[in-house]
C-alpha cells in the first residue's frame, strides 16, 4: 500500500496489478487533498491509511483503475466504502456527476496516461 503524492506511469500501474489482481489497481482518491492510496486488496485499507494520513472520511471514495484500457473504461467508481447515505450516496457507485469529476481530476493529475 502506498499514498501517491506525486505521479504514476501507466507502465508502474500495470506492474501493480499483474502483482495482485492481475488487470486491476484498487484505489481510494483523497478528493480534498487530492491525494491517492493505492496498491492493496481492500478498498477499506487503502481508507484507514488515508485516514492515518489525515484525510477525512467523507473526502474519501472508493475506484477500480483498470490500466489497459482507456478513456471512460479506465476508471470504476465501485467500492463498499462509497455506501454512505448520509452523503446521498446510496450504492457502492459514486452517485453524484461532479464528485466523479473530481475523482477523474485527481486520477488525471496522478496518473500519467
Amino acid at each position: 500500500m502506498k499514498i501517491l503524492t506525486d505521479s504514476l506511469t501507466i507502465d508502474e500501474l500495470q506492474h501493480m496489478a499483474v502483482n495482485l489482481f492481475g488487470d486491476m489497481v484498487k484505489a481510494v482518491v483523497d478528493v480534498e487533498r487530492e491525494l491517492i492510496a493505492l496498491d492493496a486488496e481492500l478498498h477499506a485499507d487503502l481508507e484507514a491509511l488515508l485516514i492515518e494520513n489525515g484525510s477525512q472520511q467523507k473526502n474519501l471514495w472508493g475506484i477500480n483503475l483498470y490500466p489497459q484500457l482507456q478513456g471512460e473504461e479506465f476508471i470504476e467508481f465501485d467500492s463498499m466504502i462509497n455506501m454512505r447515505p448520509s452523503q446521498n450516496n446510496k450504492s457502492r457507485s459514486v452517485e453524484n456527476p461532479e464528485v466523479r469529476r473530481g475523482i477523474a481530476a485527481v486520477v488525471d493529475k496522478r496518473i500519467q496516461q
